[in-house]
């Protein structure tokens, strides 16, 4: 038998939940290099 992932209704919802952790992440990093913990330059 083939492995395929499953794609019912909970694959969405992970895929939801991966986005979520990837914007927060790019807010964090982008709050930290506002006020200044980050070098200027480092963060395209």
């Amino acid at each position: 038998m083939s492995e395929t992932p499953p794609t019912g209704p909970g694959r969405p919802r992970r895929r939801l939940g991966e986005d979520w952790a990837a914007t927060l992440t790019g807010l964090v990093l982008l709050g930290l290099a506002l006020v200044g913990a980050i070098p200027a330059g480092l963060i395209p």
